[in-house]
């Protein structure tokens, strides 16, 4: 039987609409993501940076600079990291463990040494080193984690710090330069929690200066803390402009349940739009992408209207839609295929009558 030119318009409509599904959908990130505490760039700036990370979360870029891992009561695990002198003189580095958490995104450090139960459960290899100009050094951290400890994601920082006496208008000041490491550790029984985030509203703005600026709003909906990265893109606006990539100003960091504001400095002279954006956010393994318009407004010091973001049909709803209008499309088949059948018979039946 030969497809009738109803049954060609119903597939190509489903094939472009799960096509759209499919395209919003998120996808698995692959950004290099923000390094951890990296050294200064004076000539007296000391370095620090992990050297293993688990087997299973080489994908992962925030794996490549912080400790993050998922264990049971009762695990024990070591991580080897790496410290370096890059200045021109000896320098003596302590080490140690201290506490830390996460508030009004960002990553918060206790001061001095400050122990948390994290931090308790960390014991490196050697408490202070001695370094030898632009040398360096591996330092084994190993994390006993005790039986009773609860369910929940702990974090704390492994420090690596030198200190000195201050000079001139700053002596009898200690001058104290340290670089850590990120440690984000979740335990609890069964596998990892999931991770994920929303983006929420997105609002263009000019500052008192006349700056433009975009603020979106992001709130942690997963069960592990994150840390973001992203970019955002302009295009479409006056005269056919576009601008950007533009990186999100870095530092933000959500745990479970947690909001916050991602904010992007644009360049100056900016008109005013209105211009078509694109904004992905990422953390680790995970991506989130949002489209839409938007305008800036014309005031220095002021709000613009929220953007208006595109709203993609999900690949849950279209597979759904997909399913049904399948089911429509054949039991309209099937009744023309009946009918048609049933003519003959009908008029053959209709000359008995007459």
């Amino acid at each position: 039987m030969a497809i009738s030119p109803l049954l060609r318009l119903v597939s190509a409509a489903l094939l472009a609409l799960l096509a759209h599904a499919m395209a919003g959908a998120p996808a698995a990130a692959a950004d290099p993501g923000r390094g951890q505490a990296r050294p200064n760039a004076d000539k007296n700036s000391i370095g620090i940076r992990l050297l293993e990370i688990p087997a299973n979360r080489t994908d992962d870029p925030r794996s490549h600079l912080f400790i993050v891992d998922h264990v049971n009561p009762a695990t024990t695990f070591s991580r080897r990291f790496e410290v370096h002198n890059a200045s021109n003189k000896p320098q003596h580095l302590q080490l140690y463990a201290a506490g830390a958490g996460i508030s009004h995104g960002r990553f918060t450090f206790a001061p001095e040494r400050t122990p948390n139960e994290l931090s308790s459960w960390i014991k490196l290899n050697r408490a202070a080193i001695d370094l030898p100009p632009h040398d360096r050094a591996s330092v084994k951290a190993t994390v006993a984690v005790p039986a009773w400890a609860p369910k929940g994601e702990r974090y704390a920082v492994i420090w690596a710090e030198v200190s000195a006496a201050g000079a001139g208008k700053q002596e009898g000041i200690t001058v104290v330069n340290r670089v850590g490491i990120r440690t984000y550790l979740d335990v609890g029984p069964g596998g990892e929690p999931p991770t994920d985030f929303r983006i929420g509203e997105i609002v263009p703005q000019r500052t008192e200066d006349g700056q433009p600026r975009i603020q979106a709003t992001v709130a942690n909906t997963g069960e592990r803390a994150i840390d973001l990265e992203g970019q955002l893109s302009l295009s479409d606006g006056p005269s056919s402009l576009s601008v950007g990539p533009v990186p999100i100003d870095h530092g933000t960091t959500l745990a479970p349940g947690q909001q916050a504001t991602v904010t992007i400095q644009l360049g100056d002279d900016l008109p005013d739009g209105p211009w078509k954006f694109s904004l992905t956010l990422t953390s680790g393994r995970i991506d989130r992408t949002q489209t839409g318009t938007l305008a800036f407004p014309q005031k220095s010091g002021t709000w613009g209207l929220a953007a208006s973001t595109d709203s993609p049909l999900t690949l849950p709803l279209a597979l759904a839609a997909l399913v049904a209008l399948i089911a429509g499309a054949s039991l309209l088949i099937a009744r023309r295929f009946h009918t048609r059948r049933k003519s003959p018979a009908a008029l053959s039946h209709g000359g008995d009558l007459t």
